[in-house]
């Protein structure tokens, strides 16, 4: 069943052209990722697919009463509604049935409004649509309901447009860069709900795992020309080269018969006969064939960096906290050369917190971190670069380097760099301004290598970064001799530039495991699962499902009622329990919020003995 068609689509901007007569189309069940070179326009098609912009020439045909979701990379939102009033806001019948139900509870003495309420529910199954909207949320750090919008983060404001277009359940979603601000839990998390639910997907990524999981189709737009692979990320690498190279066979034999076809034209006099137009045209054909060449670079450098001492970098007994959230508590490290490590670990453990104390921005409360004398950072940060108006691309190089020195004598000028990481000699003396955010990011990147460091950090650096830009700066750090620390989301950069790990558990914990992403990930899940207290056994008691028909038919809808319920009272106890810490409070807020934390307790301990009597029927 066809739900899109894209037909010969084109769009500029002045004179850049980003792409002509694009077509494709998105069927049923398909899951798609769209790959391309940051700048040739990714962003601009979702725009144009999704209605937020215009082709210039070109149409675009929906299926009649499909429902479409769209995933931005800057979403837009009433910053004076709550999180949970941006969720209700959605034109989904359902949570207009929950909101409802919820409003019937809170007016126990209308029983006619509540059988009403909870009729609907029956009818439209909202039970476990109320649960799984909550479980969404939870998965996504957005257990606050009653926070304002406005006060939520750039990255938060972009999980919560997820969460929306999730909970809409479309037909067809369309994702730009899903897995920007998500750590590597909630990227799991994803990937396993996106392999349960039939929806279809069409989506820009540049998470590699990501498309190997998902996505069963890959559209690539490269040099101007639409490529469709029926496969996973893996297909896709395969037939690609294969493409590459069979494109570069026939491009080696154009050019050998344009050299032949080159003498026959400069041959000719100038009266011609109609057989000699034909085959002038047909020349013409074969000098375009013969010209095209590929803007990939590999990049092999042999830097000629300055040499790290046997001093690098020191932790001695290093503890930081902010208030009562322990970030460091007496860590002792001490950096070798050429060390390679990937810092991975949950939003708001300190991971930034602790490379901005290696690279002396912040102090520790307590310890030592002393650097080497022979140390010179270069830290790419997540803020990105300053955009000065009327600056171009070159220019913004120039200002920290000319040149980086090369083994032997040699040197690479800041050009010549530029184009390894996929700057033409055209594009550098274009104005900054005009560069899309991945080409900023890759901008950025070249002004932190350009200074010639002998000690990387990169705090998320693959954000923003097209594929073939990932591949091009993981062959850099192949290469590099000093030191790499690397904090990212993208656990397939993590594992081929990675030697060991340090893991960011909370609390100030940190473990130094010694292997990639892969192995922790296999060794963390062999670990048998620790769940002893009471709030982790509900939670797998209200996921359990029954198996076998031991109860009435109203006993089983009463159970997958309870089940539902128990888990949206566990999310709505967590969620009272959080509001206690606000040292704002006034005594009179407090016994309110007491009264209805006990009130919440008492239910969950009345559906326990109920879920625990139907169960034992079970057993």
């Amino acid at each position: 069943m066809n739900y899109l068609t894209v037909e010969n689509i084109s769009k500029s901007y002045g004179e850049l052209t980003l792409f002509e007569n694009i077509s494709f189309s998105i069927h049923k069940d398909q899951k798609i990722a769209f790959v391309a070179k940051n700048g040739t326009g990714k962003t601009s098609i979702l725009n144009i697919i999704s209605g937020d912009d215009q082709a210039d020439s070109g149409t675009i045909t929906y299926r009649n009463g499909i429902v479409v979701s769209f995933l931005s990379q800057d979403p837009k939102f009433d910053d004076a509604l709550t999180v949970e009033e941006t969720i209700f806001a959605s034109d989904n019948p359902i949570l207009k049935v929950i909101l409802d139900y919820e409003h019937a509870l809170l007016n126990p003495e209308d029983a006619e409004a509540y059988q009403k309420a909870f009729e609907l529910m029956e009818q439209y199954q909202a039970w476990d649509f109320e649960t799984q909207y909550k479980q969404i949320l939870f998965k996504l750090k957005l257990e606050d309901l009653n926070a304002k919008v406005g006060s939520l983060s750039g990255g938060q404001k972009k999980r919560l447009s997820l969460a929306n277009a999730l909970i809409n359940k479309p037909d067809l979603l369309i994702l730009d860069e899903p897995t920007n601000h998500l750590d590597l839990e909630m990227i799991e998390w994803l990937e396993a709900f996106f392999a349960k639910e039939n929806i279809t997907l069409f989506m820009v990524t540049h998470d590699r795992y990501f498309l190997e999981r998902v996505c069963n189709e890959i559209i690539e737009l490269d040099e101007g020309q639409m490529y469709s692979y029926k496969g996973n990320y893996s297909y896709y690498l395969e037939k690609r080269e294969a493409r590459i190279e069979q494109t570069e066979v026939e491009t080696g034999k154009a050019k050998q018969l344009f050299k032949k076809e080159l003498e026959w034209m400069r041959r000719q006099p100038k009266a011609r006969t109609t057989k000699s137009k034909s085959r002038i045209d047909d020349f013409h054909d074969i000098k375009h064939r013969a010209s095209q060449r590929r803007n990939d670079h590999e990049v092999q450098l042999e830097l000629n960096m300055e040499r790290l001492g046997s001093k690098v970098v020191e932790f001695h007994k290093v503890s930081k906290s902010f208030k009562d959230k322990v970030i460091l508590d007496g860590f002792e490290y001490l950096f070798k050369n050429g060390e390679r490590v990937g810092i991975i670990g949950k939003n708001g453990t300190g991971k930034t917190t602790f490379l901005n104390m290696l690279t002396q921005t912040s102090q520790p409360d307590s310890g030592k971190v002393i650097v080497g004398e022979t140390v010179k950072f270069g830290y790419y940060t997540q803020n990105g670069i300053a955009i000065k108006p009327g600056q171009k691309v070159i220019d913004v190089i120039k200002e920290f380097g000319e040149y980086i020195p090369l083994k032997k004598g040699q040197q690479i000028s800041a050009g010549q760099l530029l184009e390894r990481f996929l700057f033409s000699r055209k594009k550098q003396y274009d104005f900054v301004e005009k560069l899309s955010g991945g080409e900023r990011k890759r901008l950025y990147l070249c002004t932190v290598l350009i200074q010639n460091p002998n000690f990387l950090i990169l705090d998320e650096p693959t954000n923003d970064l097209d594929i073939v830009t990932l591949n091009v700066l993981e062959s850099f750090l192949m290469d590099f001799p000093g030191c790499v620390i690397v904090v990212s989301h993208d656990r397939y950069f993590m594992d081929k530039v990675v030697d060991h790990l340090f893991v960011f558990r909370g609390d100030g914990v940190i473990e130094d495991f010694p292997g990639n992403y892969t192995d922790f990930r296999i060794y963390d899940d062999s670990q048998p699962a620790i769940s002893n207290t009471s709030e982790d056994k509900k939670e797998k008691n209200a996921w359990k499902k029954t198996e076998d028909n031991k109860l009435t038919f109203n006993e089983e809808k009463e159970l997958k009622n309870i089940e539902s319920k128990l888990n949206s009272l566990a999310f709505d106890k967590k969620e009272l329990e959080e509001k206690f810490h606000n040292p704002d409070l006034t005594p009179e807020e407090i016994n309110k919020l007491s009264e209805k934390l006990q009130e919440i307790i008492d239910d969950l301990e009345a559906k326990e003995m109920r879920w625990m009597e139907l169960q034992e029927k079970l057993e």
